[in-house]
């Protein structure tokens, strides 16, 4: 190769003619559009959450296991006055096993209901979970 011969110029309509400051600008308007569609879609998932829980929201603060096919339980249920709804609830063996699901009433009368209630089981159950409360439409 002689050296009298290289060039320093690029070969035409090879290598784009954009500036890096440009493709800077590009990508800092890509992530400026991501991160507002980001922000966007946890806000819609936050006050989804928020609104779906102050319908309605139960907890079980106590529970027993009174036999091997009985679990009783103390369900508690915080709601808007005048909504209905049901509460899911399930107990689990020492293995892990689910050995009881029901979906007990909840009546529209008050803003709070509590009631012991009985939770029938196939097995011995060792605990008693709240799953979720849904209001009636």
């Amino acid at each position: 190769m002689d050296p009298s011969r290289t060039t320093t110029a690029l070969p035409e309509g090879r290598y784009s003619r954009r500036s890096d400051a440009e493709a800077d600008r590009r990508l800092r308007i890509a992530a400026v559009v991501c991160g507002v569609l980001f922000l966007g879609v946890v806000a819609w998932l936050g006050a989804s959450y928020i609104l779906r829980e102050s319908v309605m929201s139960g907890s079980v603060p106590a529970f027993e296991a009174v036999s091997d096919h009985e679990m009783q339980l103390q369900l508690s249920v915080r709601k808007e006055a005048g909504t209905a709804g049901v509460c899911t609830v399930r107990s689990m063996a020492a293995d892990k096993a689910v050995v009881g699901q029901y979906d007990f009433p909840v009546p529209a009368e008050g803003s709070t209901w509590s009631q012991v209630v009985t939770l029938r089981t196939t097995a011995r159950g060792v605990t008693a979970e709240l799953l979720g409360c849904t209001p009636r439409r």
